[in-house]
């Protein structure tokens, strides 16, 4: 879903009934004001967290569990029990102009060489619209971001769920702007050889910053470059081995060879937008 009020309300615009299962509604990160819904539709809310529930902005909630509503709507809806078919496939990922790659191939390659039971966690909230063009993930805990805009997440939040999941293959993706307020859980995974990976993104501006200051009207916004930082060196720094690539094919080969402790990929990407 769009992060932003007016945005959602275009969203269901045609529907009659949106009915949300375990979900937050919503969550509003930027100020895009508007209705809440569209003049007819109807909004149910299905939860266990009473607390969100009565945030709710609209619509009608129900506190109980997601999971036998939905059991009791299959057998009241009389569900069809034919297979559902294939999952769609994912698009051709865009690309750039230039010698830097789109996030969006970076993603296929993550989705195309990386185990089906990978654990993400993402920080990287320019590329969103990317990740989600590209990602396919059917397996649960497979994907950890953060609900607040707080930076700092990323880093230290992977290295968290590999050591939580020895056993399973955890990817950090992470944007060059929001590396550096938690770079030092690079010493952390080093310290304790954690294999995780990171793929940092570098575009060398805050990229989700510079399309806020464009949503409020401040395109001009100082700071929002952070040009010459190269993260393999301080990855090194700290102990964590370190590559940096330059194509589709030399990402995909690097994904390919799995670690046995902490590493870093650092690629160049085209500055996109969350949505």
């Amino acid at each position: 879903m769009p992060a932003g009020i007016e945005p959602v309300a275009r969203a269901f615009a045609g529907h009659d009934l949106v009915l949300v299962l375990g979900a937050p509604v919503f969550r509003y990160h930027e100020y895009l004001p508007g209705r809440y819904l569209p003049e007819g539709t109807r909004l149910i809310q299905v939860t266990e967290d009473a607390s969100g529930a009565a945030r709710a902005p609209m619509g009608e909630a129900l506190a109980a569990d997601p999971a036998a509503v939905i059991d009791l709507l299959l057998k009241l809806l009389d569900a069809s029990t034919e297979p559902a078919g294939d999952y769609r496939p994912a698009p051709a990922p865009a690309t750039a102009q230039g010698t830097r790659l789109h996030p969006e191939e970076v993603f296929a390659s993550l989705r195309d060489e990386l185990p089906e039971d990978t654990a993400y966690v993402v920080e990287s909230t320019s590329t969103n619209s990317s990740w989600w063009r590209q990602m396919d993930l059917r397996r649960p805990g497979s994907y950890y971001f953060p609900a607040a805009g707080g930076l700092g997440f990323g880093l230290p939040g992977a290295v968290g769920v590999a050591m939580a999941q020895p056993d399973r293959p955890v990817v950090g993706v992470i944007g060059d702007g929001s590396a550096n307020y938690g770079i030092t859980a690079l010493w952390t995974a080093a310290q304790h050889r954690v294999p995780v990976t990171v793929v940092l993104l570098r575009n060398g501006t805050y990229g989700a910053l510079r399309w806020f200051s464009g949503l409020l009207g401040v395109p001009d916004a100082p700071g929002m470059d952070i040009p010459g930082l190269d993260f393999t060196r301080i990855a090194e720094g700290y102990g964590v081995s370190a590559q940096h690539v330059d194509s589709v094919d030399e990402l995909r080969a690097a994904l390919s060879r799995r670690p046995d402790g902490p590493r870093l990929i650092q690629v160049d990407t085209a500055l996109t937008t969350p949505s």
